[in-house]
């Protein structure tokens, strides 16, 4: 599956054990969508498109309201990368 590099970056972050927190506006619809990494770090990178286009691939979802976790299509979807630790 093709995945672009801001993609990537987000899904390995995700990977990683970070989320995807979004709020809402009256209506139910998604207004805004904020990645977080594992340390609480805030990923500019991911933009409300970029968030989109990962739902609509069903690379990320959410549980009961939850935060958007990956999804075993994500993992699937990220390549190796290494950890900086």
């Amino acid at each position: 599956m093709n995945v672009s590099k801001l993609e990537q970056r987000v899904l390995h972050a995700l990977a990683q054990g970070g989320v995807i927190r979004h709020r809402k506006n009256e209506s139910g619809r998604i207004i805004a969508a904020d990645c977080t990494t594992r340390d609480g770090w805030i990923l500019t990178d991911c933009s409300l498109d970029l968030f989109q286009r990962l739902k609509r691939r069903r690379l990320i979802a959410s549980q009961n309201g939850a935060p958007y976790r990956i999804t075993r299509a994500g993992l699937d979807a990220v390549r190796a990368q290494l950890d900086n630790r």
